[in-house]
């Protein structure tokens, strides 16, 4: 078993390469096994899909056997570190601290290894139906795998700049895969947003790293960990400071949380497959990895309090005002990840991996579950929906799932695990690391957006499936879309994956032994029914309008997501736009000119010089002679 870490990275990683190289090759087959009208580019979809899909279901296999003992003891009390089991596969000398080449699956890292397998193969397979028809399917499934090796390096790496390698391929499939459909420059501009916005929190992240291996002598998680208590509070909060700005740009947290909602450009498997196991999910796994680092620099945990306060309660009301469906769920993860981060800034590391866990399996199959809507009706707006709980049973019972357990409604999962983080957030209240001011903020916005989550969760389900049907046909798909009404639900591809994930979304709470606080789950319970309550009244008085006509003159702020956006644009984007024009200006009229301008001489020198050699043989004559006669002149003159 020491090599099942290593063999689950490589897989998919294999799987891409050759998904890549060997989809597109010409296949000379009989005519039996393929007819002869059938089109070259889905016979190389169908080869693109197993190519994908087998190593991926079997990278899943082996994260469930590294998983079988330990993985579940992390959430009953059982050391992290327990049962770990891996190898070193050599080091990199640096020439000063080096590079452990180190796979090792813990009781935390098997967890998330489960995690990440199963929602990338429920994501291949629901991809092989979903984007059929796709001209590009074999590229996008062959950056699918890279983007799940890349996912398991981060969970599976022993090293922190192994981990580090993980982390940045994260980054460029999330930019090649958001950017499928570049043929929209909207697309393509939500690609390099995505890109950007967390490159910019890496930056941050790769130095944190530097600072807690330098201090620590080396870049092994075990030894860091090890030697977290003889490092200096200065040294412990510069980096996780440092730390928490990556955390924040993968995880989309306040105020590097911007790039999420554009990334809903993408195609939808591809958001279930960011929004519930990798990129997102990558950040709350790095601060619980290293927590005691964490837990021992007590102002950083405030900042992250803060950060956690402001972003679930934001999102949450940015949730409630969107038409987009995917955009309701895409700031719906922005919230339950602040949630999770608050959960860790509240000391409960185990309570926030579990929330991560279970909001996996919920929003993926949310995701899936928007996938075959978008499908079937042609449009992501929720105003183009309605009625579809009898056209889409299926879907409708699953969804259905999804949102009792985003809401916390029992005995859904989400129920246990959100009772968990509250129940940490309450505690903090009284003892605690955070500050009274930090820990009231976090507690107060986190029951307030227990609340809204029940309201924009109800509006989505009841103008989805409720209320007068307002789908109407498109004549053709959009240029470089899947999205096409249909009269059937959709195939089989893509809804045994969206059955199966409803299975873990409903019945995983009780995988981690839960402890309920009676009296925070009751509290919990009421306010989601409240906040859901609002919104079934508004909705059956007129069925036909938006219920979140309830914000009111918040509305507007609301749906524009408090106008960050706006903010950054005038603050970071125009002026680095017009230092761009200034030293491009510069490099044209300074640098570019001086060459031009040398060039220019050169070349009226050489037309000066060219008047002497035109050809003319009397005027080289009178040239020697002159030349003659001048020396002549001299001689006299100078003897």
């Amino acid at each position: 078993m020491t090599t099942f870490p290593l063999l689950a990275v490589l897989l998919p990683f294999v799987a891409a390469a050759a998904g890549l190289l060997l989809s597109r090759v010409p296949h000379r087959a009989p005519a039996t096994v393929h007819p002869p009208d059938a089109p070259t580019g889905e016979r190389a979809n169908r080869r693109a899909a197993w190519i994908a899909t087998v190593p991926t279901a079997a990278s899943a296999v082996l994260a469930v056997i590294l998983a079988w003992g330990p993985g579940f003891a992390y959430f009953t009390g059982g050391d992290p570190t327990a049962h770990a089991t891996g190898r070193t596969y050599g080091s990199i000398v640096t020439g000063g601290v080096p590079i452990s080449l180190d796979l090792q699956a813990d009781s935390l890292s098997s967890v998330l290894g489960v995690l990440v397998t199963v929602v990338a193969l429920a994501v291949q397979v629901y991809s092989a139906g979903y984007l059929a028809d796709d001209p590009r399917y074999p590229s996008y499934s062959a950056f699918v795998s890279l983007f799940t090796s890349a996912m398991l390096l981060v969970v599976y790496s022993g090293d922190l700049l192994v981990l580090y390698v993980g982390w940045e391929i994260m980054g460029i499939c999330s930019y090649l895969l958001i950017g499928h459909w570049w043929e929209d420059r909207g697309n393509s501009r939500a690609a390099v947003k995505a890109f950007l916005v967390t490159r910019l929190g890496d930056v941050g992240f790769l130095f944190g790293i530097f600072v807690l291996g330098t201090a620590a002598g080396s870049f092994r998680i075990a030894e860091v960990l090890a030697r977290v208590p003889e490092m200096s509070a200065a040294t412990l909060v510069t980096a996780t400071m440092l730390l928490l700005a990556g955390v924040a740009g993968k995880s989309a947290q306040v105020p590097l949380h911007t790039w999420l909602p554009d990334a809903m450009a993408g195609p939808t498997p591809i958001s279930a497959l960011i929004h519930a196991a990798t990129m997102v999910a990558a950040g709350i796994f790095v601060v619980a990895r290293l927590f005691p680092a964490f837990a021992a620099a007590p102002p950083t945990l405030d900042v992250l309090a803060v950060m956690a306060a402001l972003g679930m309660l934001g999102a949450a009301l940015a949730a409630l005002a969107q038409d987009d469906l995917k955009r309701v769920l895409a700031y719906s993860t922005v919230s339950q990840l602040a949630y999770m981060a608050g959960g860790l800034a509240a000391g409960s590391d185990r309570a926030a991996v579990f929330h991560l866990l279970t909001h996996g399996a919920f929003k993926a199959l949310l995701f899936l579950c928007a996938g075959v809507v978008i499908h079937h009706v042609g449009s992501n707006l929720m105003s183009r929906m309605g009625g579809l709980r009898r056209e889409l049973p299926i879907t409708f019972m699953t969804m259905t799932i999804g949102f009792a357990a985003l809401t916390g409604i029992p005995p859904s999962s989400g129920f246990f695990s959100k009772d968990g983080v509250l129940a940490a957030m309450e505690s903090a209240l009284s003892a605690g690391r955070l500050t009274d001011a930090a820990a009231l903020l976090l507690y107060g916005c986190a029951l307030a957006t227990v609340a809204v989550t029940g309201a924009y969760a109800a509006r989505a389900w009841l103008r989805t499936f409720f209320g007068r049907p307002r789908a109407v046909a498109l004549a053709e798909p959009e240029p470089g879309t899947a999205h096409v009404v249909d009269v059937r639900e959709g195939p089989r591809t893509m809804l045994v994956p969206v059955v199966v994930l409803a299975v873990p979304a409903l019945l995983l709470g009780f995988a981690g032994k839960p402890h309920l606080d009676l009296g925070v789950a009751a509290t919990a319970v009421v306010l989601t029914l409240l906040g859901a309550g609002a919104v079934y009244a508004s909705w059956r008085l007129d069925p036909d309008t938006d219920p979140a006509r309830l914000l009111g003159p918040l509305r507007v702020p609301c749906e524009r997501a408090f106008y960050v956006d706006t903010v950054y644009s005038a603050l970071v984007v125009r002026p680095a736009r017009a230092l761009a024009r200034l030293v491009v200006t510069a490099d044209d009229k300074v640098v570019d000119g001086a060459v031009r301008g040398s060039g220019a001489s050169a070349r009226g020198l050489a037309g000066v010089l060219r008047l002497a050699q035109n050809g003319n043989v009397q005027l080289y004559v009178t040239g020697v002679l002159a030349g003659v006669l001048l020396i002549a002149v001299g001689a006299v003159v100078f003897t």
